[in-house]
């Protein structure tokens, strides 16, 4: 396939960008001929997950199914883009152990509550702020940002403009690039 298998685990809190740069990635990827799975949390959710809900220990439950899942695309040569929320960095840390060395790349998006309230595409921030929604992460519920993730995309520059999801998406696409990702036969994890 000429690329190498790996998880792209897209973390931050809801409207934070995480679907859009992974979408625009993909198909980025798949213009240059890679193989990718896309797993969201929406689309995951009501299939795979459909027995899950919000409380601690079904996030939990949420982000290892996940985890399990992606590791198998990536076994098999895929590149694995994963977007959810995964507010709680125990989880994401056990899912990266999971995968073979160097094959999970932990990418934060490092975007303020302010923006991903401005955005708020499903309404949900406003809900929770009307305590229509108990449990919503950010709100009432913590997120745990990343301590070491391989990418960190924010929202703006220091001077205050927009970056663009086609801006984020190379910066990954460079990144992949410059370890390897996409060029190579793809070895099976030892």
């Amino acid at each position: 396939m000429q690329q190498k298998g790996c998880v792209v685990w897209f973390t931050g809190l809801s409207g934070s960008g995480k679907s859009t740069v992974a979408c625009t990635l993909e198909h980025a990827l798949a213009e240059s001929g890679k193989v990718t799975a896309l797993l969201d949390g929406d689309n995951i959710r009501h299939g795979l997950n459909s027995n899950l809900g919000f409380s601690a220990t079904d996030r939990e439950e949420n982000i290892r199914r996940i985890g399990e899942v992606s590791k198998l695309f990536a076994d098999t040569g895929i590149i694995t883009l994963v977007s959810f929320i995964s507010p709680y960095r125990r989880d994401r840390d056990r899912v990266r152990s999971r995968v073979p060395e160097g094959r999970f790349v932990e990418v934060f998006m490092k975007v303020p509550i302010s923006i991903c309230e401005e955005r708020d595409p499903k309404g949900l921030y406003k809900k929770a702020r009307a305590g229509q929604l108990k449990g919503f992460t950010g709100i009432d519920d913590p997120y745990e940002e990343p301590l070491n993730a391989e990418v960190v995309l924010e929202a703006e520059t220091a001077d205050g403009k927009r970056i663009s999801p086609q801006d984020q998406a190379r910066t990954l696409l460079d990144y992949l690039r410059s370890k390897g990702f996409l060029t190579g036969p793809s070895t099976p994890p030892q």
